[in-house]
């Protein structure tokens, strides 16, 4: 289909994809439109990766747009949310308005209500509905990106009841879902009364095959030679291989070398290979290539203090990098762009650089096709969907004549068995995850919360409209689990229910429904984004330290375990919040609130590495007092396990506020830079619902909560919270700030610039930033020389003798 010819869709269009060189539409686009997306139908288009599916939710959403209406994509991970408002912010210059948002649960996103197109996770979807964002109710089409994650276990159940509720709120939604070919895209089409798009067509060929001994073995039946030299790996072998540029018989190249993509099963496999295959590219590169990547290394290390950061720095400048879940945003970016400028010419990843982040190459290698799995206790084979989104990123569309995926084998009998599981298998088909009682426990108190059900019947009306409903023939077992999760809230006080007759009135003799209603403190858990378990865990903490803080008596003496129960908001409330408190909140230690959000179910606790055990115990009874609850007994196995792997957590939560320096943490607990990230951006949301849980209960605690949270916002001790809150300061540069003097943002707006400048390091655009965001008259440091009288501390962030440094906290979860 020639782009002149597409229907329904704005004038400039046509002359904007001649622009950048697409004069007809791919055949699973052409398909696209023939099944109506720019006329506002409904489709599922399951199609593989590369082969077009962005510009088929941009025909839908700019159709839409074009007829008076609203657009949202809707993305599963942050670092694609950027990359997708990135490529929309294109449309801006005719007349578009794009918007992106990701997080602060508690917004109602107002401002996002002058946009045209809205770029958001699903989980921030979700809260938008939950704050009740009166623009949703405008939107006219919404694109729902790797739409196969409802099979996901954390992620899935958010999308497919955020999906269910915008289409009862908007009865004549567009929906569109973009995914990757998987077993069953019939039945997402029918959930979401779709047409279906289902195509295995792709711009270039992807070859699959396995490399074993000195031959890579194609699905076709053909072997070429790859020969793996003395004392060379075969991940290298066939990094080098791809390097290689292709010559004719008179030596003139015909096919410039490409870059590979290594997905391994951990971070620290992921570091080594990355540090390894360094020596295999660093032959390849030209002087004008090592010169620019020697750039990149150096803003590598400006990212972060920590050894990763050198780590990645040293393989970058080499070519070669790693990405996983422990580095720094920022970390990832610079990598992104260099392995796309074709700069690094190696990436080796986790798998969650195969969820959508665009990074294409010309060979992807699946090193690693098994890894731990703590509920199986053991190495897992990966889904065949996980190896194909792999997979997929091998070939690159007008740079690529092909792309190669290639599976690694070391007997002949798994080079057998990769051939059957992988490359001649199809993808599974994806099933609900929505029926775990976790995920009904937070979607049952919002869908009652936001007025979506307003009785049980309405509730289970409500969850008929999911991929759950649709896939289950287990008869009751939606209803039982329903039940369940209904008992807990309203046993903990976040949900009501009274009996109804069928007329309406309370009767005994009549088929009885119950009603419900959201409590006062459902309503705020429910807006707060909270895991309701995660709020009942807050709750008590609070209501334990307003009877027995600072009592030492009241921690590990107090075993009776009923005691420990979770006491309901109104009993709290009755008692009088923290008016008859036992401790004084201004006591409240930083570590207590760290632990306490540390072991609800919304944090991601640090596991227990071997010989962790006697060290922490052993701090954990001499800082008991502390903590806001009490303690279980050691023979209560699972729960002492958690409270002390949530203990460990609040410790490097603790350490990140008392100003100990990056380098040291990531040694001493065995994480990355964007772990430590992770963990202060989670107990900053946590400390906040918390803050906001204690003026619900009328808690005199509201104070205490607000200083730890600011505190481990921005990574300092107390008294340089003030500093650390000025734009551009930061932890480090507050400390140097205070040592020389300057002690609040005030005195920060008025200081002398020579001492400014001084503290700063002598680094006149940063001076001139910060004075400006503090407010300083003249910021200029035009003429300017540091404060010969000040002086800076070569290592002034605090920083304790470090642990020896562990294994990787791999489990963390995914950027």
């Amino acid at each position: 289909m020639d782009v002149a010819d597409l229907p329904d869709v704005p004038d400039w269009l046509p002359d904007h994809l001649r622009e950048d060189g697409i004069e007809e539409l791919y055949p699973p686009q052409a398909a696209a439109v023939e099944a109506g997306v720019t006329a506002g139908e409904n489709l599922v288009a399951a199609i593989p990766t590369a082969s077009g599916k962005t510009l088929v939710a941009e025909l839908a959403m700019l159709a839409s747009v074009a007829r008076g209406g609203k657009a949202l994509y809707i993305v599963p991970l942050r670092a694609l949310a950027s990359e997708k408002q990135a490529e929309f912010e294109q449309f801006e210059r005719y007349g578009l308005d794009v918007g992106v948002s990701t997080g602060n649960y508690e917004s109602e996103g107002g401002w996002l209500a002058d946009k045209d197109v809205v770029v958001a996770t699903s989980e921030k979807v979700d809260s938008l509905v939950r704050n009740d964002a009166p623009w949703i109710e405008d939107l006219t089409c919404v694109v729902t990106d790797e739409v196969h994650l409802v099979d996901d276990g954390e992620r899935g159940p958010t999308l497919e009841v955020t999906l269910a509720k915008l289409r009862r709120l908007n009865p004549d939604l567009q929906t569109v879902a973009l995914s990757a070919t998987i077993g069953n895209a019939g039945e997402l089409a029918d959930w979401l009364d779709a047409e279906l798009v289902d195509s295995d067509w792709r711009p270039i060929d992807l070859k699959k095959g396995v490399h074993y001994g000195q031959a890579l073995h194609l699905e076709d039946g053909s072997q070429q030679r790859l020969a793996v030299q003395s004392g060379e790996k075969q991940t290298a072998a066939v990094v080098r291989d791809t390097l290689r540029d292709d010559t004719d018989e008179e030596g003139n190249v015909v096919e410039e070398g490409g870059s590979s993509l290594v997905f391994v099963n951990s971070r620290r496999n992921a570091e080594a290979a990355a540090e390894r295959l360094g020596s295999t590219v660093r032959p390849h590169l030209t002087d004008d290539e090592r010169d620019r990547l020697a750039e990149i290394a150096a803003e590598i290390r400006e990212v972060s203090d920590a050894e990763t950061s050198d780590d990645l720095a040293d393989a970058v400048a080499d070519g070669a990098a790693f990405h996983h879940a422990g580095l720094a945003r920022d970390h990832r970016e610079l990598v992104e762009d260099a392995f796309r400028d074709r700069l690094v010419k190696v990436v080796c990843a986790t798998p969650t650089l195969a969820a959508g982040v665009n990074t294409p190459s010309r060979r992807v290698v699946v090193r690693d096709w098994r890894r731990y799995d703590g509920s199986a206790g053991g190495m897992q084979p990966l889904s065949v969907l996980e190896v194909h989104q792999m997979m997929g990123r091998a070939g690159r569309p007008g740079l690529d004549p092909y792309g190669e995926a290639v599976l690694v084998a070391s007997s002949h009998d798994e080079l057998d068995e990769l051939f059957e599981r992988y490359v001649w298998a199809d993808p599974e088909p994806v099933r609900s995850k929505l029926a775990a009682e976790p995920a009904l426990r937070t979607h049952i108190l919002a869908t009652v919360s936001s007025g979506f059900a307003r009785s049980r019947s309405g509730l289970l009306e409500f969850l008929e409209r999911t991929l759950y409903a649709s896939q289950t023939e287990e008869s009751g077992r939606l209803e039982r689990v329903v039940d369940d999760v209904l008992t807990y809230l309203e046993r903990n006080d976040f949900l009501e229910s009274e009996a109804r007759s069928a007329s309406g009135q309370s009767s005994g003799d009549e088929p009885r429904d119950v009603e419900l209603d959201a409590t006062s403190l459902g309503h705020t858990v429910s807006r707060l984004y909270l895991d309701p378990m995660s709020a009942a865990e807050i709750i008590d903490g609070l209501e334990y330290w307003t009877r027995h803080g600072g009592d030492e008596a009241g921690t590990a003496a107090e075993t009776d375990p009923t005691d420990a129960e979770f006491t309901t908001a109104s009993e709290l409330a009755a008692n009088g919040g923290g008016a008859e408190a036992g401790g004084d909140p201004d006591d409240i230690s930083a570590l207590g609130l760290y632990h306490l959000v540390s072991r609800t179910p919304d944090m991601y606790e640090l596991y227990l590495r071997s010989g962790d055990r006697e060290e922490y115990e052993m701090a954990l009874y001499e800082r008991e007092a502390e903590l806001l609850g009490p303690t279980p007994s050691e023979f209560e196995e699972d729960r002492f396990e958690d409270w002390l792997a949530a203990f460990k957590t609040g410790r490097l939560l603790e350490d990140w506020a008392e100003e100990v320096d990056e380098d040291t943490i990531t040694e001493r607990y065995g994480v990355g830079p964007g772990d430590i990230r992770g963990k202060v951006e989670t107990a900053q949301w946590l400390l906040g619902a918390a803050e906001s849980l204690a003026s619900e209960l009328d808690a005199d605690v509201a104070r205490a909560v607000s200083r730890a949270r600011t505190r481990v916002e921005h990574g300092v001790r107390e008294e340089l919270v003030e500093l650390a809150g000025v734009r551009g300061v930061g932890r480090k540069r507050a400390r140097r700030l205070f040592d020389a003097g300057i002690t609040d943002r005030a005195e920060l707006r008025d200081a002398p610039k020579p001492v400014v400048l001084a503290a700063l390091r002598g680094r006149r655009k940063t001076a001139e930033t910060v004075l400006e965001n503090a407010g300083h008259r003249d910021p200029s440091m035009e003429g300017v020389e540091p404060d010969p009288d000040v002086t800076v501390a070569v290592d002034d962030e605090g920083s304790e003798p470090t642990a020896e440094p562990g294994e990787d906290q791999s489990s963390l979860g995914d950027f």
